[in-house]
C-alpha cells in the first residue's frame, strides 16, 4: 500500500490552517496515497495566552473543521490521521490524534500522554492508552511528537499489535528525524509514518523577541520538516526536506512488521520479560545515589592476546581512563589479567564471561570482583551455553558515580536502560556484539538520549564501537554553553573504528542528573507510568 506524510506550516488563522490540511490531503491522494498522516496541532499554532484561549481555539468532535477533514478523506477514499487540540465535553482540552477512514468515519482517537513545555500550561494529559486500530491494510497505532522522544507509548502500541505507527510532530528539533523517529521503527520492528511541520512554530510578531531572549537564531524556531517513512529495520525509505511543504510517499508492506525475529532467530518480543520491568510502571521517586563527577575518561579495549591486552590497557590507563570496557564473552584469562593490570589504580574494567550456565557481566578492579550482572534475556545464539538468566539490573557505586552493565543482547531492549535511569545510573557499560545496523546507529544513541545516560559500547575486533556522552546543552529555554544546533537530546558520539585496538573518550556522569528537557517535561519522571501495562505484564 502507499502511504504519505505531509509537512506544511500552521499559523493562528484556523480557516487558513484547514485549507492547508485539505490541500495537502488532496496532493497526497493525487500521488496515490491510501493513508495520509498530517503534523501535530493542525488547527492552531501551539502558542496561547492562557488555558481559556487554548480551549477557545480547540476543535470539537463533529465541528466544521473536523467534518471537512472527514469529508475529504471520504472524497478520496483514503485514511487520514490528523492531530488537533480538542475541547472535551468534560472540560479538558487535549492534544488528540484522530484517524478517519475512507468513508469519513472516525476509526480511533488517542490523547497525548506526555506534554512538552508550555503544553503543560494549556492542555490536559491523556489518561488512557490509545487504541490499536484494525484497518483493511493492517493494524495502526497513533502517537504525537514528545511521545516519540521516550519509548513507552510506541512500545506499548507495538506490543499490543500495531504494525504501522503514525507520528504527528510539532518540532524544531533536528534529532527527531535523525534519531527519535527511526529508532521507534527499528526497536519495535514496525513501520513508522511521521509528519512534522515547517515554518515558524511561534507567532510571527513574537519570533524575533523570543529568539533574542533565547539567543537562538529565528530559523531554529521553525518546524524541522524531514517528515519520513521508516521501515521495520530502521531504514528511512522516504524523507522530506528540512524546509518547505512536501508530500512524502512510499509503498509499504504492513505484514513485514509481523516478523519480530533477530538474525539468529530470537523473537525480540517473545524474549521480553515484562515483570522485570515493573519499576517503569511505578510512581517516580528520586533515587538515593552517590555524587557524580563532572567528567570521566572511559576506554574501550579489545585484544586477542595477553601481550596486546597488557599493552593497550597500560596505554589507556596512562591516558587517565578509570573505566575500561572490553568486548563480551571474554576468554578465561582476561579477567585475571585485568585484575593484575589494574592493581594499584582506582580503575575498573567491565567485560562478560560464560560461567555457571549464564552469560554474566563482570566488573573487576585491582582488588577483586566488584560485582556481576547476568544477562536478562534469552537469546538463540547462546542457547547451547546459557540456561540461566538474571532476575534484575544491578548497580555499582564508584568514586565517579553509579554504573550499570547491560550484557550482550540486553542492549536491544529499551526497558533495560529505563530501569538503569530509574535506579539513578550515570554510566552504562555495554559489552556486546551488534547483530543489526540500527543497534549502534540508532539504538544506543537513543538509549543515551531518552534516559540521559552516558554509554560505552565495546564490541569485538572487526566491529565498530562507540562512546555516547551527555552534553550540558540540553534543557530548552535555558542558556546553553555552545551555539544552538537544533539537536536537543542527541548524545555526543565518539565512534571507534572496527580495527582500533583501544580508544578513550570523556563522559559526563553529572549530566545524567539533569533530565528536564523543557519546563515541566522530565524525560524520566514524565513517562506515562500509569499506562505501561503492555510493557510490564
Amino acid at each position: 500500500m502507499r502511504v504519505a506524510a505531509v509537512q506544511f506550516a500552521v499559523g493562528q488563522d484556523v480557516s487558513a490552517n484547514l485549507a492547508s490540511c485539505l490541500r495537502m490531503i488532496d496532493q497526497a491522494a493525487a500521488e496515490g496515497a491510501e493513508l495520509v498522516v498530517l503534523p501535530e496541532f493542525c488547527n492552531h499554532l501551539s502558542w496561547y495566552d492562557d488555558r481559556d484561549h487554548a480551549r477557545r481555539m480547540a476543535c470539537r468532535l463533529g465541528d466544521a473543521f473536523l467534518t471537512a477533514v472527514a469529508d475529504r478523506a471520504a472524497h478520496h477514499g483514503v485514511h487520514v490521521k490528523i492531530n488537533v487540540t480538542l475541547a472535551r465535553d468534560d472540560g479538558r482540552t487535549t492534544g488528540t490524534n484522530l484517524l478517519f477512514g475512507p468513508s469519513g468515519e472516525l476509526l480511533g482517537q488517542s490523547d497525548k500522554q506526555t506534554l512538552m513545555g508550555s503544553e503543560n500550561d494549556h492542555l490536559h494529559r491523556g489518561s488512557e492508552n490509545g487504541p490499536v486500530v484494525p484497518t483493511a491494510f493492517g493494524t495502526v497505532g497513533m502517537y504525537a511528537c514528545m511521545e516519540g522522544v521516550a519509548p513507552e507509548v510506541a512500545r506499548g502500541l507495538a506490543l499490543r499489535g500495531a504494525q504501522v505507527l503514525l507520528n504527528s510532530l510539532n518540532s524544531f528539533a533536528t534529532d527527531e528525524a535523525s534519531l527519535h523517529i527511526p529508532v521507534r521503527a527499528a526497536e519495535n520492528r514496525v513501520w513508522v509514518v511521521a509528519a512534522n511541520k515547517v515554518g515558524p512554530l511561534l507567532p510571527d510578531d513574537k519570533l524575533e523577541t523570543i529568539s533574542a531572549g533565547l539567543k537562538v537564531p529565528p530559523q531554529w524556531l521553525h518546524g524541522a520538516g524531514e517528515s519520513q517513512i521508516v521501515a521495520p529495520d530502521g531504514t528511512v525509505v522516504a524523507k522530506g526536506p528540512r524546509t518547505g511543504e512536501a508530500v512524502v510517499v512510499a509503498d509499504i508492506d504492513p505484514a513485514a512488521a509481523l516478523d519480530k525475529r533477530r538474525p539468529d532467530g530470537t523473537d525480540r518480543f517473545a524474549a521480553r520479560r515484562g515483570p522485570l520491568y515493573a519499576a517503569i510502571g511505578r510512581p517516580p521517586q528520586a533515587p538515593t545515589r552517590p555524587p557524580a563527577a563532572e567528567s570521566l575518561r572511559a576506554a574501550m579495549v579489545r585484544a586477542t592476546t595477553p601481550d596486546a591486552l597488557r599493552r593497550h590497557t597500560r596505554d589507556v590507563l596512562a591516558a587517565g581512563a578509570t573505566l575500561l570496557v572490553l568486548p563480551e564473552l571474554a576468554e578465561p584469562w582476561v579477567v585475571p589479567a585485568m585484575r593484575e593490570l589494574l592493581d594499584g589504580t582506582d580503575a575498573v574494567a567491565v567485560t562478560s564471561v560464560l560461567e555457571g550456565g549464564a552469560h554474566t557481566g563482570v566488573v573487576a578492579s585491582g582488588t577483586g570482583i566488584v560485582g556481576r550482572q547476568p544477562q536478562l534475556h534469552p537469546v538463540a545464539r547462546l542457547a547451547a551455553d546459557v540456561s540461566r538468566h538474571g532476575d534484575g539490573l544491578a548497580t555499582f557505586d564508584l568514586p565517579w558515580g553509579r554504573l550499570a552493565v547491560v550484557v550482550g543482547d540486553d542492549a536491544i531492549y529499551p526497558e533495560v536502560f529505563r530501569l538503569a535511569a530509574i535506579a539513578g545510573v550515570d554510566v552504562v557499560a555495554v559489552p556486546f556484539t551488534p547483530a543489526e545496523d540500527w543497534e549502534l546507529a540508532l539504538g544506543l544513541p537513543e538509549r543515551a538520549a531518552e534516559n540521559r545516560l552516558n554509554i560505552v559500547a565495546a564490541t569485538p575486533p572487526g566491529v565498530p564501537a562507540a562512546f555516547y556522552a551527555l552534553s550540558p546543552d540540553f534543557t530548552l529555554w535555558t542558556a546553553w554553553e555552545g551555539p544552538f544546533t537544533g539537536r536537543i537530546s542527541h548524545p555526543v558520539v565518539t565512534g571507534v573504528a572496527a580495527d582500533a585496538p583501544a580508544a578513550t573518550a570523556v563522559l559526563a556522569p553529572a549530566q545524567s542528573r539533569n533530565k528536564l528537557v523543557s519546563r515541566g517535561t522530565d524525560l524520566l519522571d514524565g513517562r506515562p507510568w500509569q499506562l505501561v501495562d503492555a510493557l510490564t505484564r
